[in-house]
């Protein structure tokens, strides 16, 4: 039995490389496929979310701001780039005059644009990281400023219309480190790359939490005191969880913007931060790739829903945050556990319907 439940990670997340790399791009038209990669991009942010909910404890409402950070890091540079060199972008020659402030200038270099990518989501959860936890916030208290942050994110971003676009965003990229991204073709090698980043990211998940630091994460969740009594710092544990997290969110989010062309502070405020946690919560924070799974399913679910039910996808999304909550609290993963345990009590048929003994009529 114990081999059969460590060979069960293996199986699935092999059937979920098969699904993601073979069936769909064999199945689905190029529009349902380009909708594809972009739930992929919300399941990179997702797994990272996994690793800091599910396994930590932690419950991050505000990682719209490193999905943020990473999407206009990835526009800036698409945009310069395909302004060409000396030129500016088109909606800075609208809004600002044709005057591009200087710190723009590095973003035309791709391979700074991927070092940021990577580095200030993570230098940005560090040292919030390290303000929180080393003063021992957790809790509601966090959730409630992570999801402050992502929310004065946002803000920051619409009130800087001549460097972010404002309300509108950053859109009309046409090529991606050199590929158009009017070929179809180009278009397909966008959804590889974000499908092969989300079986990257969760092997690495995977990784982490069958090492030594994924057995302290899950101490530090159940038992906080008793793991520093052990002579860990619970903060530096967390610590590393949160930062591994940001940067999967910050990846997500650079690859967003070419797979959907825009980019706003409607994609990354409080209320984009929860619809990750409900994809997380859908799948099953706890497992390995409920969060991806999950976080795909409710992209499909709020395209198909808003859809057929244009102003009503929202309330749509609450109830299933509400009904996730209340009937399943450990997601989708739970369902075989809950089929098991309805097997193992239900009566056999001998015994429902077998003949009377005869001392039970005297």
């Amino acid at each position: 039995m114990t081999r059969v439940r460590r060979s069960l990670p293996v199986v699935g997340y092999a059937a979920l490389a098969a699904a993601l790399l073979l069936l769909a791009p064999a199945m689905l038209s190029d529009f349902r496929l380009s909708l594809l990669a972009k739930y992929c991009c919300f399941a990179m942010a997702a797994v990272g979310i996994g690793l800091a909910w599910g396994r930590g404890g932690m419950l991050v409402l505000g990682q719209g701001l490193y999905f943020g950070l990473g999407a206009y890091t990835m526009a800036m540079h698409l945009l310069l780039s395909d302004a060409g060199p000396g030129n500016v972008p088109d909606f800075m020659v609208l809004y600002a005059a044709g005057q591009m402030p200087s710190w723009w200038e590095p973003f035309r270099s791709p391979v700074v644009t991927v070092l940021v990518i990577v580095l200030v989501p993570a230098l940005v959860a560090s040292v919030l990281g390290l303000a929180v936890f080393k003063r021992r916030v957790k809790g509601a208290y966090f959730a409630i400023l992570s999801q402050a942050l992502a929310a004065a994110f946002a803000v920051l971003l619409i009130g800087q219309v001549k460097t972010t676009g404002g309300f509108n965003g950053l859109n009309g990229f046409q090529s991606f480190f050199g590929y158009s991204l009017y070929d179809p073709a180009n278009q397909r090698m966008l959804y590889f790359i974000a499908a092969g980043l989300v079986l990257a990211m969760i092997a690495v998940a995977g990784w982490l939490y069958r090492s030594r630091y994924g057995e302290l994460l899950v101490a530090v969740r159940d038992s906080e005191e008793r793991v520093r009594f052990l002579g860990y710092d619970p903060a530096n544990i967390k610590l590393v969880a949160y930062v591994v997290a940001a940067v999967m969110a910050g990846i997500g989010g650079a690859m967003f913007v070419p797979v959907v062309g825009i980019i706003s502070p409607a994609n990354v405020d409080e209320f984009a931060s929860i619809a990750l946690l409900i994809g997380v919560a859908l799948g099953g924070r706890a497992t390995l790739l409920g969060p991806a799974v999950g976080a795909i399913l409710v992209g499909y679910a709020e395209t198909s829903l808003s859809e057929s039910f244009p102003g009503f996808w929202s309330y749509f999304q609450g109830a299933l945050f509400v009904l996730v909550i209340l009937l399943l609290p450990g997601g989708l993963a739970q369902l075989p556990g809950i089929l098991r345990r309805r097997r193992s009590v239900e009566p056999s048929p001998a015994v429902v319907s077998g003949p009377v003994p005869e001392a039970a009529h005297a």
